[in-house]
């Protein structure tokens, strides 16, 4: 006799996305397919993201510890962080600042540190790393002996290392609802990413706006920190963001947003603006351009940007936060006329000029 799975009734965040618990998540996927085709399907109020509570404990000391060694990395000496940027991978492996252009002009408001926390040199064959070194370089890793950034590589790993298992874990319970649209039957979401030496993850440090240039407390644009855009992953990973407050004469302090308008904002499937709160103790997962290619369609990528919020000390406050790129090898096809590998290049070009990294 077939056994017959129980929904889990959707639950939603205050601003409406939907949110799963990790528990369920592990113990009985397939009672999540109703709340996973709500978060990542086409319906008007979709929004493509899903939250993912009750992690494991050690998820608050990694984010934490990590998050804050993101923005003592960004207060190095210029020189020293300079270091740790490989412009041949196009600046996707290490330290990137100034780099990447956003809205027609280079984004000097983010710095960026990139690495694959699952693997250190991937394993694929010279012609692969030599198409495709933005995803096949070797991770580059800060001494050990700069003080201010100690243990920076294992706190990245153990960070990016859980967001990976449970990513993979929430694209096997995505499976049912993504098996319906994907354009090749043979192949799986969990099994694009699971295998693939393409993750990619990125540490950021959103700069304060400088004082000679503040934000508009009037008609301040809702993508002032980071433009609208679209990941090219299959799913992106996110942590919940920590603001933090500079002080010259002591360690930088734990501080709420600058602004109730600060933070990530959405677009809906339908095309309606909201602003969306992820927890400190959860994660949230949004669907990406190569999902969008392997589904022809059907699931669509999630448009997204972040907002200053202006406010009277924004000077003073930063913005730390974590995102894991999952995607396919670059061997792969996501749709008739593409492999992974040949769409990151076309991203590439049309959107960064003179070695530029995007993710």
């Amino acid at each position: 006799m077939a056994t017959v799975t129980a929904h889990h009734p959707i639950s939603y965040t205050p601003e409406g996305a939907v949110k799963i618990s990790y528990n369920a998540l592990v113990s009985s996927p397939l009672s999540l397919t109703a709340s996973i085709e709500k978060a990542f399907g086409s319906a008007p109020d979709s929004l493509g993201i899903i939250i993912v509570h009750d992690l494991p404990s050690s998820f608050v000391t990694y984010r934490e510890r990590l998050l804050k060694l993101a923005y003592n990395f960004a207060h190095l000496d210029e020189s020293v962080r300079e270091k740790y940027a490989d412009p041949k991978t196009r600046y996707s492996f290490g330290w990137s600042h100034g780099k990447e252009i956003m809205n027609g002009k280079p984004d000097t408001l983010k710095g960026s540190y990139y690495a694959n926390p699952v693997v250190d040199s991937p394993s694929v064959p010279e012609k692969m790393k030599q198409a495709s070194p933005e995803y096949y370089g070797d991770n580059i890793w800060p001494s050990s002996d700069i003080k201010e950034i100690e243990g920076f590589e294992q706190a990245f790993k153990d960070l990016g290392r859980l967001i990976f298992k449970v990513g993979c874990e929430l694209a096997d319970a995505c499976q049912p609802f993504a098996s319906t649209y994907m354009s090749d039957k043979s192949k799986t979401l969990s099994g694009l990413i699971s295998t693939s030496q393409t993750v990619k993850a990125r540490l950021l440090h959103y700069f304060p706006p400088p004082p000679d240039a503040p934000v508009p407390a009037e008609d301040e644009p809702i993508d002032s920190w980071c433009g609208f855009h679209l990941d090219h992953s299959m799913l992106t990973g996110l942590c919940s963001a920590m603001y933090l407050r500079h002080d010259l004469a002591a360690p930088p302090t734990v501080v709420p947003s600058p602004s109730p308008s600060s933070g990530l904002y959405i677009k809906t499937r339908g095309g309606d603006l909201t602003k969306v709160a992820i927890p400190a103790d959860s994660l949230a997962f949004q669907t990406g351009e190569a999902l969008e290619l392997a589904t022809g369609g059907k699931l669509r990528a999630t448009p997204h940007c972040v907002r200053v919020g202006a406010a009277k000390d924004a000077d003073k406050i930063s913005r730390e936060t974590f995102a894991l790129f999952m995607q396919p090898d670059t061997d792969e096809k996501i749709s008739e006329t593409e492999t992974f590998g040949q769409f990151s290049q076309r991203v590439f070009d049309e959107h960064y000029k003179e070695g530029g990294a995007s993710m």
